[in-house]
């Protein structure tokens, strides 16, 4: 096969194929690709992983154009500069590819299989650390341009590409009267919310994002396109890509519940912090816990945050008042609002361009220990206080009976938390500006948690669930759900990716 077939194939692949399938097989571009790089007197017999990703760059750039951005081009600049975490943006890819279709998608992982060239996926770009959705000289898919949002005649099915943001999606749907489970900060990508779980606002009422999505469009290894479903032939994968992650396919579009939504009354409280106030915070969040089934419409999100500019801490009640708390209020932003607007400020306080570190853990609800561990923070905080650009939180969330009721729905999610609770999500988070100061800051986030877990431990009040999408690299978040379930996982992996493409060529995030 010569490179004419590049052409037949490029039209191919800009037309819909009706039965999931793709125009692209293993054996028709690796017979492409050694055309292609005959014809450019290259060779493919090194496998050294940047001679393949320059290989890759230059086939789909050749094959797929204006698909392929290069370094030191302001296109690629601007896509680098898209990252939430200073070690995303300065991870550098060979190339940055852009599919515009799913089938640019099945052509790029074929392509990549080919040349054995190592690739990340991005969605949003709001994970922490390196490699999450950003690759050191392999390839990155960026699903930017997968931005469809429609919703279905009888408004029960909001069909959403994976290249959205949750801001893009809540923009369309609002002024419809409609909203789906998603995401609560603005910038945050479809895909990778969803894929680890997925807390909402609306979580009380519906469970996770990942408890909400009827149907997902998934690129496998072997370049097929398939909607995998609970009614589908791939039950055991719909399972898996409930919490599972990255670890199955490229999901390239979502169908997902919808439901009837207008504004909200929201917003956040914040408080100077001091112990009588603290106190009064974690009692009434322990009691909101608690009684949460009664209101599934309130929802709570309490923040511990230093404020290095007055150096004080203070504490961000978001979403709910609780009016018995007294104490000296800084701000208060509570009020009507869409959910747009809302999105927008809570990211406000999720900047970008920081460098960053998400770790998390998850413990029986109790205000005592709450006490706790607001001290560990404070005291580990304090060692680092200095540390130019410094924003550390210590953000509690409650995961309710409520909410763990749905995790059953449709053959049950991933995360082996179903019929469990009330429990405490914990997610330490700190931003800092230098690079010089990456042990130290890593250090007081490791030695928060180790404190934490061994008060949750004195206590008997330990849970081993991890939030994927809080999760630090250094934590072994699928193995949280339980063995039965990383048992599923790893079935899963194996039947569909039986030459774990998705382990050795995507190594990026929490893999089997």
């Amino acid at each position: 096969m010569r490179l004419i077939s590049l052409a037949s194939l490029s039209i191919l692949a800009r037309v819909a194929v009706a039965d999931n399938s793709s125009p692209y097989s293993l054996d028709s571009v690796q017979a492409d690709i050694s055309a292609f790089v005959d014809s450019n007197n290259a060779t493919l017999q090194t496998r050294d992983t940047s001679i393949g990703c320059a290989v890759a760059c230059a086939f789909l750039a050749f094959s797929r154009p204006n698909t392929v951005l290069f370094p030191n081009t302001a296109s690629y600049n601007f896509q680098e500069n898209r990252y939430w975490s200073q070690q995303q943006e300065l991870t550098r890819p060979t190339c940055r590819f852009n599919p515009t279709c799913p089938e640019d998608v099945s052509l790029a992982i074929l392509t990549f299989r080919v040349t054995q060239c190592k690739f990340a996926v991005k969605s949003g770009g709001h994970g922490a650390f390196s490699g999450a959705s950003n690759i050191q000289d392999g390839v990155t898919i960026d699903l930017f341009n997968l931005k469809s949002v429609s919703l279905s005649a009888d408004k029960t099915t909001a069909s959403v590409g994976t290249g959205n943001t949750w801001f893009d999606v809540y923009s369309q749907l609002t002024p419809q009267g409609y909203t789906v489970i998603g995401g609560r900060v603005s910038p945050i990508g479809v895909g990778g919310l969803t894929l680890g779980g997925g807390m909402s606002f609306f979580s009380a009422r519906y469970g996770f994002a990942c408890d909400n999505v009827r149907n997902y469009q998934v690129v496998f290894a072997d370049g097929t396109i398939r909607d995998v479903n609970f009614n589908s032939a791939y039950k055991d994968l719909y399972f898996a890509l409930r919490g599972g992650g990255n670890n199955f396919g490229v999901v390239t579009r979502m169908d997902l519940e919808a439901f009837p939504q207008g504004d909200l009354w929201a917003g956040s409280m914040v408080y100077v912090l001091t112990p009588d106030t603290s106190k009064a915070i974690t009692k009434a969040f322990e009691s909101f816990a608690i009684h949460s089934p009664e209101d599934p419409y309130g929802q709570i999100i309490t923040a511990y945050a230093y404020a290095q500019s007055a150096g004080i801490f203070v504490i961000a009640s978001d979403l709910h008042n609780f009016t018995a708390v007294q104490g000296t209020i800084v701000s208060n932003t509570l009020r009507v609002v869409d959910l747009p607007a809302l999105t927008q400020e809570f990211n406000a306080s999720n900047p970008y361009g920081f460098r960053k570190t998400y770790w998390t853990y998850t413990f029986k609800n109790s205000a005592v220990l709450m006490d706790q561990i607001v001290a560990i923070y404070q005291e580990e905080v304090l060692k680092i206080k200095d540390a130019p650009g410094l924003v550390p939180s210590c953000i509690f969330q409650p995961i309710t009976t409520g909410i763990t009721k749905f995790f059953t729905k449709n053959g049950g999610n991933a995360l082996g938390l179903a019929g469990q609770g009330p429990l405490v999500l914990v997610n330490i988070d700190i931003g800092w500006s230098n690079i010089a100061d990456d042990t130290r800051v890593f250090a007081c986030a490791q030695a928060i948690v180790d404190r934490s877990i061994a008060a949750a431990k004195a206590m008997g009040l330990d849970h081993p669930y991890l939030y994927q999408n809080y999760a630090s690299q250094q934590q072994n978040v699928l193995a949280s759900y339980g063995a039965t379930n990383l048992a599923k996982l790893k079935a899963a992996s194996q039947k569909y990716d039986p030459q774990q493409v998705f382990q050795k060529l995507q190594p990026g995030y929490f893999k089997l």
